[in-house]
């Protein structure tokens, strides 16, 4: 994916070049890339006049930004207490063993992002995978692999048409 330093300045520009709104410009980048690019930070870093390390600093602060390159699919496990008593470590030991990857790396073919998270604030329909934003309630590791093949058939639908 190439980077478009137009598109950059357009992020910037949406939020009148203001440094207050670094975040929101983060978050547009990471929506658009999927991920906050190097080049990407220098533009912003240049564009507000802020100093890279600083921008860099943000990003990394933030578990919600990236500055690898992730999978078109983001899996994300929860680890809290409700989670992890009725078997989240087993259904991420689960999804690491489908993906061939732990928790924190992305698949060889960009396709997923296998993450973990302390807590997703619902426990009651705990343990709970979310997929692309979408939630699977009271997931088991036998869930798992039809968790996966929906997002590998949505891929495939989407690249047929």
């Amino acid at each position: 994916m190439e980077l478009q330093e137009s598109k950059i300045k357009s992020f910037v520009t949406k939020y009148n070049s203001e440094k207050k709104a670094l975040i929101s410009i983060l978050q547009e980048i990471q929506e658009e890339y999927n991920y906050l690019p190097q080049d990407a930070l220098r533009i912003v870093s240049e564009t507000l006049g802020i100093p890279l390390i600083d921008i860099v600093g943000v990003a990394t602060f933030y578990r919600a930004f990236s500055l690898e390159p992730r999978g078109r699919h983001i899996v994300t496990v929860c680890l809290g207490t409700a989670c992890h008593v009725r078997g989240g470590l087993k259904i991420l030991e689960e999804f690491e063993r489908k993906l061939n990857i732990k928790a924190g790396e992305t698949t060889a073919d960009k396709e997923f992002s296998l993450e973990t998270v302390a807590c997703l604030g619902c426990c009651a329909i705990g343990p709970v995978v979310v997929v692309d934003g979408s939630y699977h309630a009271q997931t088991t590791i036998r869930n798992v692999g039809s968790i996966l093949k929906q997002y590998k058939k949505k891929e495939k639908k989407n690249e047929s048409n």
